[in-house]
């Protein structure tokens, strides 16, 4: 939820693929041997140049991971505001808690609390680091909790652009890693990775992250659908640091580069080590939570 980057081992659909040894035969008549040498001689280098990426990739990740650990537990108040392709607004206002489980994933629940018609509509996410997540759905009209089934978690979060995926802990080894490229983003030095979800029914092929060089946070990431298409872009900003350590965002802005909608999600009342308890975060009490 907090897009914190949280090891893993190479992915194979990253791997180059040599050229055919037909394509290299049919230079032949072009150049000359001492240049087909060199070509052969330069092929194992090039091979070589990608498990650094690789490896470069997920120390970036493992770096910020390692920077937000010991948190403990968090809550906060979002107000979501959903922005038609129109320009049309709409609100709510929701309570988060968050539990760090150092051994596996975070836990997480969402309440909201206004307008009425979504009143006490509740999303439980218990983050894993091996494994599919498990996420429940309070809907107080139907007054009864509904899994979120894997197949089912690329799917919209209560109309907005984030999908339930998004509202998990990122967690480390939930995917595999590529280096890109060094780049500025505004008047910020950025590492650019790419990183590609090991869940095979998520709804993404890959996730394009840009994290600042100083304090690693994730301060912008381009989803690609299953199609390998540009889908959304999430932005975070106004960022307040915590305990002298913990970066968080005032501003998370999610937009959806097909169907034009964005979801803004404004963060205020953070409050860390507040004494949250995995009892609190009780699967079967959702719909007695105030």
């Amino acid at each position: 939820m907090l897009q914190r980057l949280r090891s893993s081992s190479s992915d194979p659909r990253i791997q180059r693929r040599p050229p055919q040894a037909h394509a290299i035969l049919g230079w032949l008549p072009c150049i000359s041997w001492s240049l087909l040498l060199c070509f052969l001689f330069w092929l194992p280098v090039a091979e070589a140049e990608e498990p650094g990426a690789v490896e470069r990739g997920l120390q970036i990740a493992l770096e910020a991971e390692r920077r937000d650990e010991g948190f403990g537990d968090l809550t906060a108040h979002l107000e979501m505001v959903l922005q038609s392709k129109g320009g049309k607004e709409s609100r709510r206002r929701i309570r988060l808690r968050t539990l760090e489980v150092p051994s596996d994933g975070d836990k997480t629940l969402l309440v909201f609390d206004e307008p009425k018609d979504v009143q006490g509509t509740a999303l439980l996410t218990f983050s894993h680091i091996d494994g599919d997540d498990d996420q429940w759905l309070y809907l107080p009209a139907l007054e009864r909790v509904k899994r979120i089934s894997s197949s089912n978690r690329s799917g919209p979060f209560m109309g907005s652009e984030f999908a339930y995926e998004d509202l998990s802990s990122q967690e480390v080894e939930e995917y595999t890693y590529r280096y890109l490229r060094d780049e500025e983003l505004g008047d910020v030095a950025t590492f650019v990775i790419e990183r590609f979800p090991r869940d095979a029914k998520s709804g993404y092929t890959k996730q394009v992250v840009w994290i600042d060089q100083e304090a690693y946070r994730a301060l912008k990431i381009d989803y690609y659908d299953r199609k390998e298409t540009l889908l959304k872009t999430l932005e975070q900003s106004d960022f307040q640091q915590f305990l002298d350590r913990h970066w968080r965002p005032g501003r998370m802005r999610m937009v959806n580069h097909q169907n034009g909608k964005s979801t803004d999600l404004l963060w205020t009342d953070y409050a860390f080590k507040t004494g949250l308890e995995g009892s609190d975060f009780d699967r079967s009490s959702l719909a007695r939570i105030k």
